[in-house]
């Protein structure tokens, strides 16, 4: 069983995650009996909410990927998927910016049957009540490099877990272009966060982080 406390939550949020990891073993341990343990302590500790999984024996979760113009985050999300290392399944791809048919990412969702909507977005029109009717059926929305901010009207109406991946150490380099900002900076890491989406711009609770150093002479 492996565990984490993920104190930096109560920090800023006035509320911490605890994640734990164990092998599911249904004789010992039968599934009814373990969501009703998993209950008991929902109620003794007054937590918000309680999320058990067994990949292998519960339903997926279905997600919609929102990506905008550069690819590499989102094709990598489809790779994981394609290679069963995501296991979920991903209802659409929505995106602010117009794929070609002929694209890598175009040609790839056509093959799996993923759709894709185009929905361009302007400075006074970020079509999130279309955004909305498309993800209805979603268990969480995933946010690959997706350059538009959602609003909280947008994040009421949904009423689920919105995850953002950020290219970047975040309490540190929020907002745009953070790997200038790291850079500038002169920091000897970088890396990414993935978080979850509140009204304030990259400060939601931080769900997982990857690092990497930065030696002399690298840009």
């Amino acid at each position: 069983m492996q565990s984490q406390l993920f104190k930096d939550d109560f920090e800023r949020n006035g509320a911490c995650r605890f994640d734990s990891e164990f092998i599911f073993d249904p004789i010992k341990w039968p599934r009814s009996e373990m969501d009703e343990d998993f209950r008991k302590l929902l109620t003794t500790y007054s937590a918000m909410r309680s999320v058990v999984r067994v990949p292998d024996h519960d339903p997926k979760y279905k997600i919609c990927i929102l990506a905008s113009k550069q690819d590499h985050c989102l094709v990598d999300l489809l790779h994981q998927w394609q290679e069963g290392r995501l296991p979920v399944d991903i209802t659409c791809v929505i995106s602010n910016h117009d794929r070609g048919p002929n694209t890598h990412v175009s040609r790839f969702l056509e093959r799996h049957g993923i759709p894709y909507h185009y929905l361009q977005t302007t400075n006074t029109d970020k079509r999130e009540g279309e955004i909305l009717e498309l993800v209805q059926n979603t268990d969480f929305l995933v946010l690959a490099r997706y350059m538009q901010l959602l609003s909280g009207d947008f994040l009421k109406s949904y009423g689920k877990d919105v995850i953002n991946i950020h290219h970047g150490l975040l309490p540190s380099f929020k907002g745009g272009k953070p790997s200038k900002q790291a850079f500038d900076a002169g920091v000897k890491l970088i890396g990414a966060t993935s978080h979850f989406v509140t009204q304030e711009l990259d400060a939601g609770p931080i769900i997982e982080q990857m690092k990497a150093l930065v030696f002399p002479g690298q840009v």
